[in-house]
């Protein structure tokens, strides 16, 4: 999973730069000439991400059904054992997943986006499986009490340890949106702080908003228009900085990483030029090559000396330099 800003869990900046960073490199790589319909797929790529999330809040709701349907069989047995007749309910009748199942507004949104875990039986019963193995579901389950927080706790559980590394929901995703390979990690984050606003009072599931405001939708198509635009200047810059390196030598991701953070510092004014060298340095680690941080970092430093001389970067707001 990718770090992540504390409070940053709409669809986060570093995600939306990510975002973009594809598509500039799809666009550049395809040597496509159309910048509004890259522009249209890569608003696009932001819609799948958001629906990542909602898709996976109601997967633990298609477990939780999936295990009410294995009680209902075992109660209908030739011969069934008092445990068949007399199931424990608790996790079916968990008061968190309840909240999520019965979401009319969750419910509308997933059925309008054609979101749905029924070609995938396999992906729940292996989940189901891997659930009610766990030390934690055991636990839960053999309680005396079960407090609403209780119950929290256990769907917590599961979105934290069941799916990141779990191979059978990483080919489900893949053959339903080829976007998604990226996007787990922060969709798990939203799902977690979705959970966490949840309580006993709530008559509704309150789904966090895809973007934290409009400035984040205008941040997303600055970034990617400004930064094909400039960017052939971007690399000229890049050039004469590069005394002992041959441009061909460098990764294609370095270019195109440098060249958008050379548009963030100049176009994005409420952010602080220390975020954005931090960021795009940590999204090289993941994106590019294993020196790519260090010699980004020493570009962009050369960048923000000159940028600052010329009067290119002028931030509001206090310390944003």
């Amino acid at each position: 999973m990718h770090s992540q800003n504390g409070s940053d869990f709409m669809l986060s900046r570093r995600l939306l730069r990510i975002k973009v960073l594809k598509a500039l490199y799809a666009h550049l790589q395809s040597q496509a000439d159309n910048m509004i319909a890259s522009e249209k797929a890569l608003i696009a790529s932001v819609d799948k991400a958001y629906d990542l999330y909602l898709h996976l809040l109601t997967l633990i709701a298609e477990i939780a059904s999936y295990a009410e349907e294995r009680q209902e069989i075992a109660k209908r047995k030739q011969l069934p054992t008092y445990e068949d007749l007399n199931p424990n309910r608790r996790f079916v009748e968990n008061r968190v997943v309840r909240l999520i199942a019965d979401s009319e507004n969750l419910t509308k949104i997933t059925t309008d986006r054609k979101l749905t875990w029924k070609e995938h039986p396999e992906l729940i019963k292996t989940l189901y499986n891997r659930l009610i193995e766990s030390d934690y579901y055991k636990t839960y389950m053999a309680a005396e009490q079960c407090s609403f927080r209780e119950d929290a706790r256990l769907v917590q559980a599961f979105y934290t340890k069941e799916l990141e590394e779990c191979e059978a929901l990483e080919e489900a995703l893949e053959e339903q949106s080829i976007l998604w390979s990226d996007d787990l990690g922060f969709a798990l984050l939203m799902v977690l702080r979705t959970l966490s606003n949840m309580r006993q009072s709530n008559k509704e599931v309150r789904l966090l908003p895809k973007f934290k405001s409009e400035d984040d939708l205008n941040f997303t198509r600055t970034l990617f228009q400004k930064t094909l635009i400039g960017y052939n200047d971007a690399i000229k810059t890049v050039e004469e900085f590069l005394h002992n390196w041959d441009l061909e030598r460098i990764a294609c991701m370095d270019n195109i990483i440098m060249a958008m953070a050379m548009t963030e510092l100049e176009y994005c004014e409420t952010i602080p030029v220390k975020v954005t060298l931090d960021e795009y340095i940590e999204i090289s680690k993941y994106y590019s090559t294993r020196s790519s941080g260090l010699f980004i970092n020493g570009v962009l430093d050369k960048v923000i000396t000159r940028y600052k001389a010329e009067g290119r970067i002028n931030k509001s707001g206090i310390g944003l330099l």
